[in-house]
């Protein structure tokens, strides 16, 4: 094509029609222009709200400012992946039992930071094979990317209260990528928020994260206190923690906008080793060496052996009192961890032991 909007458009087109093919669930392009979310992320940061995530403040700039982290970066294809591999029905029942532990349903299957990466460079080798080599760089929560304002400008939903991004067809139980890249794609036009004066997210986060609307304290997040957090869990949180031994999901269970998730489709994001109904002392009496073979592959370890063990003895202590929740607990009081030995006694507390 002669007119150079007119290619663009085409291969925009393309793009995204390859985009779907690869598996993923939608595809759209936004500007580099992060200006607001700039501002909302200096503000979290000043706040404290990040916690001891000092790598959201480490790279400056240049996670806010696309062409700052990969030079000549004009256009960003943000695309969204679904992940959930069972009904909401399913996923309750485990968490409203106290004796299985409950995994955030996206660590359930393999690490998807492969998946949605290798997935993004099938898109990129297409691209490719079209026009000939181009710049770009895939990423998929793997760099300092503002990935959910840049999929809000991609047009893929609109970050809800609980500061997931929500599609109004899919519902949040997706997960997202990204390949920055130096083609002038024209941007989608954004999502209107549709939350409206609904705050289901915020009243039944457990730990009251979701301090207001649209501003989350990650200090106060279990997803952070069993993932991120280095060191022991703050005692005023323990008991709210339940059976959550890696994530939470609470926000998205009950975001009415989830009545329209789909179920994935993708055999890598099954479960593996039964880790989505597993008896908490099950899972506490594996030695470092099932872990190690366990995890690999899996978004698992990232809590590392001692931090697993530590949320586990958690859950254990909010558990039903039962010699085998009690005999765990022991088999465990003198661990070589002083970080498990500490959470272990709390849980023997909590039984009156």
């Amino acid at each position: 094509m002669n007119n150079p909007e007119h290619a663009s458009a085409d291969l925009a087109e393309r793009i995204v029609a390859w985009g779907l093919e690869l598996g993923f669930g939608q595809v759209g392009f936004a500007d580099t222009d992060l200006s607001q979310a700039e501002q909302r992320l200096e503000r979290w940061l000043a706040d404290g709200h990040h916690g001891q995530m000092d790598y959201m403040a480490r790279h400056g700039k240049r996670r806010t400012r696309p062409g700052e982290l990969i030079a000549n970066t004009c256009s960003v294809i943000s695309v969204r992946m679904d992940y959930l591999p069972m009904d909401r029905t399913a996923v309750s029942t485990v968490l409203e039992s106290g004796e299985l532990g409950y995994v955030a349903r996206y660590a359930l299957g393999r690490d998807y930071h492969k998946i949605l990466r290798r997935r993004l460079q099938k898109l990129a080798d297409r691209i490719t094979a079209a026009i000939g080599p181009f710049g770009y760089r895939a990423f998929a929560d793997s760099a300092p990317v503002m990935e959910k304002p840049l999929a809000a400008k991609a047009g893929l939903g609109w970050i809800g209260k609980h500061t997931n991004l929500i599609n109004k067809d899919a519902g949040s139980w997706f997960l997202l990528g990204e390949l920055y890249t130096n083609l002038p794609l024209k941007p989608a036009a954004p999502a209107a928020d549709h939350c409206g004066t609904c705050r289901a997210c915020i009243d039944v986060c457990p730990t009251g994260a979701i301090i207001a609307p649209y501003r989350l304290d990650a200090r106060r997040c279990i997803s952070y206190l069993t993932i991120e957090l280095q060191g022991p869990i703050p005692v005023e949180f323990r008991r709210a923690i339940g059976n959550r031994i890696f994530g939470c999901d609470d926000c998205q269970l009950f975001c009415p906008w989830n009545k329209f998730a789909q179920l994935t489709g993708e055999p890598d994001f099954a479960p593996r080793h039964g880790l989505d109904a597993t008896q908490l002392v099950t899972l506490f009496a594996w030695t470092r060496q099932e872990w190690e073979t366990r995890v690999t592959g899996s978004p698992l370890r990232r809590a590392g052996y001692a931090g697993w063990l530590r949320n586990i003895a958690v859950a254990l202590g909010n558990a039903p009192t039962s010699p085998p929740v009690i005999a765990a607990l022991n088999a465990r009081r003198d661990d070589p961890s002083e970080l498990v030995r500490e959470h272990v006694r709390w849980g023997l507390e909590q039984h009156g032991e």
